[in-house]
């Protein structure tokens, strides 16, 4: 597709690929920017009833406007057979990348984590969850600047709605849009079973278990990437699928790796995010910001 157009947009580059299908950096003509396009599966957009839901869904989440979320400027039918989502070209490394040559800085941990929450709480003010949040959609600059990508994506692709009191609410986990189709921009040559296990090490254990979810599976998220920034490696790791989401519902967090110099208050932080029951989780991701915004560095 290299070269071609859709709609106004000429496609320059592909930069990754995920659940969703193929992303693409882009030309737009009309505004004079560059944009990224995820171009959806055939399959996908052969279903009317699915499609117009994404519609509804990409609407909601085209109001989301925060300097720490990557923006969603629409959808782009094009040649009437493909159809694309518009969004804001982050550029740099993501959080994964950074993390693959160990533990980040205390205070750049806290700025990022902080940066993070300011973002979910936005989300979460406006009924929105994240439901993918993972090192691999969270960009992080070496200058310190942080964009939450993928806000929402996940919901939006699930074929059954997933929503409490639904069919898909507690369909198997090989079932799940989040696990099977994870919808974050991912290297160009990553395998399918990265991007599984990858996002397998971020879901809540309500996620794990096929359960619906709300904000607090987003919090439980945080918690975990908040202690792999800290520690250096990933908290809840395995060789298969299986392995891993065992550890997430049985493997206890170990918070005697956090480095010594970690506040009382930012260890007491991850504690409450990372408690497996949601009802006894921390419950608002804007009590994290405060913490994190008043804790030394």
């Amino acid at each position: 597709m290299i070269g071609t157009r859709l709609g106004p947009y000429e496609i320059t580059a592909q930069i990754g690929e995920g659940g969703m299908g193929l992303v693409y950096k882009a030309k737009d003509f009309h505004l004079g920017r560059e944009v990224a396009l995820k171009v959806l599966p055939e399959a996908f957009t052969a279903d009317p009833e699915r499609v117009a839901r994404f519609e509804r869904e990409a609407k909601m989440l085209a109001s989301l406007n925060h300097p720490n979320i990557a923006q969603i400027y629409g959808l782009e039918q094009g040649d009437g057979t493909r159809r694309a989502l518009v969004m804001e070209l982050v550029e740099g490394p993501t959080l994964a990348d950074r993390l693959a040559s160990g533990a980040l800085p205390l205070d750049e941990s806290l700025s990022i984590a902080r940066q993070i929450a300011e973002a979910l709480e936005e989300a979460h003010e406006r009924g929105i969850v994240h439901r993918d949040l993972k090192p691999q959609n969270i960009k992080a600059s070496i200058e310190g600047r942080v964009k939450v990508l993928d806000f929402g994506l996940a919901k939006a692709m699930d074929p059954s709605a997933s929503a409490p009191g639904t069919p898909g609410a507690g369909a198997p986990l090989s079932n799940s849009p989040t696990l099977m189709n994870s919808p974050t921009l991912t290297a160009v040559h990553g395998t399918q079973l990265g991007v599984i296990l990858g996002t397998a090490a971020y879901m809540s254990p309500e996620q794990a278990r096929g359960r619906a979810v709300d904000r607090r599976a987003d919090i439980w998220a945080f918690g975990v990437v908040l202690w792999e920034m800290l520690v250096g490696r990933r908290l809840f790791e395995g060789e298969t699928v299986s392995d891993t989401l065992a550890a997430v519902l049985t493997r206890e967090a170990d918070l005697g790796a956090l480095p010594a110099e970690t506040p009382p208050a930012v260890v007491e932080l991850v504690r409450r995010c990372l408690v497996r029951d949601p009802r006894a989780r921390l419950q608002w991701i804007g009590e994290a910001r405060l913490t994190l915004a008043s804790a030394p560095d």
